[in-house]
């Protein structure tokens, strides 16, 4: 048996190790805008409340809408709007949202899109996968197909909906928000605050940390998250995702196979009502997360920079502010600390980020009209 001296160097090097993982956390909160910005906005088009951007091989966008609409949008503005579009439950939160362009599209003409679809037991967040047909002025899905779907079904905003292809491109990351049902991000049975990794038609992968498992433990990735709007892989390839805290607490976070970030265990803010919830600190068993806000940004919106108009970026996590109507830089240490180095006024609430094959930045406002924009380095 360990002597009772060994036992207690064992815990104190435990407790050094917790208390340095979470002095790495870091409050970006309070940061103020610049006061100067390094780039031209450049209005393109104005949509119905838009809600993500997706560039084409060839350069044109796919633009979301809430309500239901997606439009095809070339970069001087000019919008065809796409046929053939599933139902959408659209209210509060909840509608047509994320869009993403596959990994083999040049061959698959393949896109997926997520939205809450109606039912008599309440919405549910889907993952549809369609051919995208272009011709001349037209355009139209063909084939559409729902490959994942919500269970159980019912629940209020907060969706996620969120897509992410590993670099390899042999795999999808989903994020599910928990619609606003705290309890049911830490229930393993339910498909709510969740990241969920799968085959690119839905199946799930051998080797996911749970994959001997059936339904949603053998799909998630990571358990314990709130209101995940941003996810994307970096430069270097890990995974990061940033989420709506409740009141204060928004969170970016390093996304690993397995682990639980917490919610609604732990928090860096509190609940609307005021109640408070108990720091990450208290439980050094839920992974924290690296860079926090409170006062919160509201983040939607994820794109990493890796283009040649701005090369004082590369390698920085580009983030839009819904509450701080605001573009927000975040850059990393060479040990990987990520830190927000500067923040925008944008003068609206920025619901998507996107970086062009030609560098340009692109972003979108959550409004209506909300403007598509350009920026590109200021002259």
């Amino acid at each position: 048996m360990a002597s009772r001296k060994t036992i207690m160097t064992f815990v104190a090097a435990a407790l050094m190790a917790v208390t340095h993982a979470h002095a790495d956390s870091i409050n970006a909160g309070n940061r103020r805008p610049s006061t100067t910005q390094p780039f031209n906005a450049q209005n393109i088009a104005e949509f119905d409340t838009p809600w993500a951007i997706a560039f084409l091989p060839d350069g044109r966008m796919l633009v979301t809408e809430k309500p239901g609409r997606i439009f095809v949008v070339t970069q001087s503005g000019k919008k065809t709007e796409i046929g053939n579009v599933p139902a959408v439950a659209a209210s509060g939160q909840n509608g047509l949202l994320d869009i993403a362009v596959s990994p083999s599209f040049a061959t698959t003409s393949q896109i997926y899109m997520t939205y809450t679809e109606p039912g008599t037991d309440g919405s549910r967040l889907v993952l549809t996968r369609a051919v995208l047909s272009l011709a001349d002025d037209r355009a139209t899905l063909t084939d559409p197909t729902v490959i994942w779907r919500q269970t159980p079904a019912g629940g209020g905003g907060q969706p996620g909906g969120i897509i992410a292809f590993d670099p390899q491109g042999a795999h999808l990351f989903l994020t599910v928000g928990d619609r606003m049902q705290p309890n049911s991000a830490q229930d393993p049975r339910q498909a709510r605050g969740k990241v969920l990794r799968l085959n690119l038609d839905g199946s799930t992968p051998s080797n996911n940390p749970l994959a001997e498992d059936k339904g949603v433990p053998a799909q998630t990735w990571t358990t314990g998250h709130r209101n995940p709007y941003g996810l994307a892989f970096a430069p270097d390839g890990k995974l990061w995702l940033h989420e709506m805290g409740p009141r204060g607490g928004d969170e970016l976070n390093l996304i690993e196979p397995g682990k639980n970030y917490g919610w609604p265990l732990v928090s860096n803010g509190d609940n609307y009502d005021g109640t408070p919830i108990p720091r990450h600190a208290t439980r050094p068993d839920l992974t924290a997360p690296p860079l926090y806000w409170d006062p919160v940004i509201a983040p939607a919106g994820l794109a990493f920079y890796d283009g040649a108009m701005f090369p004082q970026w590369k390698g920085s996590a580009l983030i839009g502010g819904l509450r701080a109507h605001a573009l927000v830089r975040v850059a990393f240490r060479a040990d990987g600390q990520p830190d927000e180095a500067e923040r925008w006024d944008m003068g609206d609430r920025i619901r998507d980020v996107a970086v062009a094959p030609d560098g340009a930045v692109w972003i979108i406002e959550d409004d209506s009209p909300g403007r598509l924009r350009r920026l590109t380095p200021a002259k």
